[in-house]
């Protein structure tokens, strides 16, 4: 009999409401084929056989009917693929760059998982508060009280709280007059326990792999190579790249499927049996790592939806009466339908859009390369990487920035300006450069880096392998010293132009608390408090972004501490006394000419010598056949 098609009905959920889910291009196979292959498994099998995939459709099919459907019973529509990836974010800006303690490794997590269930109702599950978490960080993880803080508010913090209630967090913060009042209400906050486990597993992406190290695939160093934007470096940074998250997951999907279980799922020595079933409030938090989409289609769904979409129930084993699914059809369901993410970095250098914002360089070699994926999708946040620019200014305000993960790479000589709100900005291996960032609401990651200035305010700053940089930053959080550092200076933010008051009420950052003098060194193995120093007054200048925008802000949020203020203060009064002794000098009109020669060549000679000169140069407008591009 040929094969009829008919038009897909909506997708019910398991509680018989109509699913969000559509069945697109799913396909048709006739009817006789698939009773006829019901019925030899039925007479192989006998009743109880379980049976898989679309065949499984057919047995379980809205007729409900305990015998073999007949020949001539309806065409049965092939269930549409699923295609899951895992997501960015828990890995860009969840997990810290750098090898995680010993103590968060999986053997110690499966501790704290059965720790944490049998003390529900002193608020460790389903929700662990700061107290617990403290108490089980310290006392049973023999972790610092910092480092325990420094997780928990970077999980608190990446859920994408909205930013009204962080400005509210930020106001509550700066109120509290002592420990005493900021532990109080630091004791107010709580995360997801399960996805908080997670997200203490994911830390491991940074662990150093003894055995990578002999092979040479990895080696313990501070200043570990990063990655080209071809995407063919062996030495890739596994925090941006979306085929290691993969890879990840694929690795350890059975040891973090095992932490999501209950108690009585698992065997003594805390493994799954084949017997085993995952709760569904254990697959709505692996939906913290993994999300996805039915066919081709561009709408994007957490995981637990898809899992509960009536057609994947085959294959993962999803039961309406114990809501929740086998442990093994699930982990193979995962694993047959993760790929890589259709959002990450590997597509966005592929078949991102190509933005011509830098100039080439009139005799260099090296040609700047900008990308962004277009907002394809509203629930994922864009991406933009740039690499080598050279010797040039660029600067942009632009939507392609607003919200995006930012990634500079191999950039020289150059002063680079990205005035916008953005989600999170990652800085690898340029040298002798300029970055004058709008607030970022996730964290500013430099890495590799020599002799560079970074001006921003930001919720979260990480250090690892830098050399003789600046920071000129806003933060709420103490900037965290990784692995591999040198004669680091921070300083206060010291610069504004019209719009960024608004672009930080945007993503939730005020000017208070503010921690840029209090750095925390998160690895003791990168050396003591010599490795950096706060800029001292003297040599501190303020800092002025040369370009005209509409907006209110006319000064530095916050305004200066006051040595740095005392000391611009004296340095204005100088300015004011020379001024006074020329005005009173009784200079003839020659002498004065001669004088203001003097004053300028001298003037010439110092721009030239601290390099101020190309960045004067490069502040001139481009020709107009050749503008950097919109976008």
């Amino acid at each position: 009999m040929a094969a009829q098609r008919v038009v897909p009905r909506p997708a019910l959920s398991p509680h018989g409401t109509e699913s969000s889910l559509q069945s697109e291009g799913a396909a048709f196979i006739p009817a006789s084929a698939l009773a006829t292959a019901a019925n030899r498994i039925f007479r192989t099998f006998g009743e109880g056989a379980v049976l898989p995939g679309v065949l499984q459709g057919v047995r379980e099919g809205p007729s409900r009917c305990s015998a073999p459907p007949p020949l001539c019973a309806a065409p049965v529509a092939m269930e549409a693929p699923v295609r899951l990836w895992v997501k960015t974010e828990p890995f860009l800006v969840g997990a810290l760059p750098a090898p995680p303690p010993a103590r968060l490794g999986p053997h110690y997590l499966r501790k704290m998982a059965a720790y944490a269930r049998a003390r529900a109702a002193e608020g460790c599950f389903p929700r662990l508060s700061w107290p617990r978490w403290r108490h089980i960080a310290c006392g049973k993880l023999q972790l610092g009280r910092g480092l325990a803080w420094l997780y928990f508010e970077l999980f608190h913090s990446l859920l994408r709280p909205d930013p009204p209630r962080s400005l509210e967090w930020a106001e509550a913060e700066a109120a509290c007059t002592g420990p005493d009042e900021l532990e109080q209400e630091r004791s107010k906050l709580s995360v997801d326990t399960l996805q908080f486990l997670l997200f203490l597993y994911v830390q491991q992406v940074n662990k150093v792999s003894l055995r990578r190290s002999l092979i040479g695939e990895e080696w313990p160093s501070p200043r570990t190579k990063s990655p080209s934007l071809t995407g063919k470096s062996a030495s890739e940074n596994k925090n941006w790249s979306d085929q290691d998250h993969c890879a990840f997951v694929q690795s350890h999907l059975l040891d973090m499927l095992e932490l999501l279980l209950e108690p009585e799922q698992l065997t003594a020595s805390s493994h799954s049996t084949h017997s085993s079933f995952v709760s569904y409030e254990a697959v709505r938090a692996l939906s913290f790592l993994i999300e996805g989409s039915v066919s081709k289609s561009r709408t994007v769904h957490p995981l637990h939806e898809l899992a509960l979409w009536q057609p994947c129930h085959g294959q993962n084993g999803y039961s309406k009466v114990s809501r929740a699914f086998s442990f093994p059809k699930l982990e193979s369901w995962l694993r047959s339908c993760l790929t890589t993410n259709p959002f990450g970095m590997t597509a966005c250098l592929k078949s991102g859009k190509k933005l011509a914002w830098a100039q080439q360089v009139e005799g260099t070699t090296r040609r700047a390369k900008i990308a962004c994926n277009t907002r394809v999708v509203p629930e994922v946040f864009p991406m933009v990487i740039m690499s080598q620019v050279y010797k040039q200014t660029l600067a942009k305000s632009s939507d392609t920035l607003v919200g995006a993960h930012v990634r500079i790479h191999r950039c020289n000589e150059s002063f680079i300006y990205l005035l916008s709100p953005l989600r999170s900005v990652t800085i690898e291996k340029c040298r002798n450069s300029t970055f004058v960032l709008g607030p970022v609401q996730a964290s500013v990651h430099v890495h590799s880096c020599d002799n560079v200035k970074v001006i921003v305010v930001c919720h979260r700053l990480c250090l690892s392998s830098t050399s003789g940089c600046t920071f000129y930053i806003l933060t709420p959080t103490q900037p965290l010293i990784l692995l591999g550092n040198e004669a680091v200076s921070f300083a206060p933010f010291h610069t504004h132009y019209p719009m960024l008051e608004d672009h930080m009420a945007q993503v939730g950052l005020a000017t208070l608390p503010n921690y840029w003098d209090s750095p925390m060194l998160v690895c003791k193995e990168s050396g003591d408090t010599s490795v950096f120093r706060l800029l001292p007054p003297s040599d501190f200048y303020t800092f002025v972004i040369p370009f005209e925008m509409e907006g209110d802000t006319t000064e530095t949020p916050g305004g200066l501490p006051h040595a740095y203020q005392k000391a611009l203060s004296q340095r204005e009064q100088k300015v004011q006394i020379w001024q006074k002794t020329v005005k009173e000098a009784g200079l003839t009109k020659d002498q004065r000419k001669r004088f203001q020669m003097l004053v300028e060549n001298k003037f010439y000679e110092w721009l030239v010598q601290t390099g101020n000169r190309q960045q004067l140069d490069s502040l001139v407008p481009p020709a107009v056949g050749s503008k950097q591009a919109a976008g």
